[in-house]
């Protein structure tokens, strides 16, 4: 009788092991994938800086409504009343709406709001992971080359801002009435990329640059315990149109801003064995220095997602997306931009001095172009289109031939991006989902 408990406690065991889903209790949270269903998609709202925006705000808002409750948070009423009315103006419905004051909120709601966690008992948690707006603190050591008088009054302007900022997770964590795992590793949104069974891709250049004096075990024993995984992959680098910090010289008179490498930019899971991966092929890697730049990057990401596995040790299947054809804007540097409004022409003072520029020099800025900045929800796939700025429409039939396989039963939507683009995201940063909560 004792043999024949043993014999049943080894299978039980073995079985475990081969499933490794059943790992987690009822109570453990963990982060589902984008793809399994939403109760709800969060945006954020800006006066300033997002009012070319607006128009693509309004498309986003009446695309989801249909399909799943959207919700949008403002720094403070006032934002919240102008947005109504703005809303109103471009059609939206903004009836079923649910509005939120919070202090501190900003645009890009992915990267410093809630990540959204579930459990098998039907809860809702969300990590709030430390914020540092976007590695500033690493930007700025290089801009002041190290003179730290002239560091810690860059930090401290709007400082107040950015700690509320950093506290938008929290509030919205207490709205939906959720755990709050708190970490003090610093990361943002757009660059968590989970298959929601155990697996997770994060990307050294942005995870090192934001976490300086933490291993890679102190990272990885955290990221493990907050988002309820225990396979990490790691991506060496992003790409090069989205370098870290605002303006960045990428190569020669190309010129851009952005994150340093998330991964909604690059790589993506598409089911829990199935990864995207940003391409160039060796066709086109010589037509400009950054698709000859992407092409190194991605090619070395390809031969860590080749030899990646996954929690039952079999390897991913991984799928080439073409990047958009170089999208760039000629423009001016001068002192004087605040005089005409919007204008995508550059200030001498944002660049670090190793990329110096000088007042009169004509630059090619580069906005942050990529097919990765996509949205899942329920029924839809969010996707931007480059067509209209002259982009190869043959890549974006592929592009589409791709999600439809991808993700069938969802309808695929394209959008223009681009307004996003030039300041370093896109449809993806824009948005946050919130799981449905679940039961076992």
């Amino acid at each position: 009788m004792k043999h024949i408990v043993f014999v049943l406690s080894l299978f039980t065991l073995f079985s475990a092991c081969g499933n490794k889903e059943t790992q987690l209790s009822d109570e453990t949270f963990y982060m589902p994938a984008e793809w399994e269903p939403h109760e709800a998609v969060w945006l954020g709202w800006e006066k300033d800086s997002t009012q070319r925006f607006y128009p693509s705000i309004g498309k986003i808002i009446s695309t989801l409504q249909p399909h799943v409750t959207v919700k949008l948070a403002f720094d403070n009423d006032s934002l919240k009343q102008t947005a109504i009315a703005k809303l109103m103006d471009l059609g939206v419905d903004t009836t079923g709406i649910k509005m939120y004051v919070m202090p501190g909120e900003r645009y890009w709601i992915r990267d410093h709001g809630a990540a959204f966690l579930v459990n098998g008992k039907g809860e809702l948690g969300v990590v709030d992971f430390s914020w540092d707006s976007y590695g500033l603190p690493g930007f700025l050591d290089i801009k002041y080359e190290g003179n730290k008088d002239s560091i810690n009054a860059a930090w401290n302007k709007n400082l107040d801002k950015r700690l509320k900022t950093g506290s938008v997770d929290s509030l919205m964590a207490v709205v939906e009435e959720a755990k709050i795992i708190k970490t003090h590793v610093i990361h943002e949104g757009g660059a968590i990329e989970v298959n929601g069974k155990g697996t997770l891709i994060l990307c050294e250049a942005t995870v090192f640059q934001r976490n300086p004096n933490l291993s890679r075990e102190e990272i990885e024993s955290e990221f493990k315990r907050v988002l309820g995984v225990s396979n990490i992959i790691w991506m060496k680098e992003g790409l090069a149109d989205d370098p870290h910090h605002f303006f960045r010289r990428i190569n020669g008179n190309y010129i851009g801003g952005g994150t340093g490498g998330h991964t909604d930019e690059f790589v993506r899971f598409t089911n829990p064995t199935t990864i995207l991966l940003a391409w160039v092929d060796e066709a086109e890697k010589d037509k400009d220095p950054i698709s000859q730049m992407n092409y190194k990057r991605m090619n070395e990401n390809y031969q860590i997602l080749k030899n990646a596995k996954d929690l039952d040790g079999k390897p991913f299947t991984i799928i080439k997306v073409p990047l958009p054809d170089l999208i760039t804007q000629e423009v001016v540097v001068r002192k004087d931009l605040k005089k005409d409004g919007f204008t995508l022409d550059l200030n001498p003072d944002s660049f670090v001095p190793s990329e110096a520029v000088q007042v009169g020099d004509t630059l090619l800025r580069v906005p942050a172009a990529s097919y990765f900045n996509y949205l899942v929800t329920n029924g839809l796939v969010l996707l931007p289109s480059y067509t209209a700025m002259g982009s190869s429409k043959e890549k974006e039939d592929a592009v589409r031939e791709i999600f439809e396989q991808q993700f069938p039963g969802r309808k695929i939507i394209f959008f223009e991006g681009l307004t996003q683009n030039w300041y370093g995201g896109g449809i993806h940063c824009s948005t946050q989902q919130q799981p449905k909560r679940i039961t076992n």
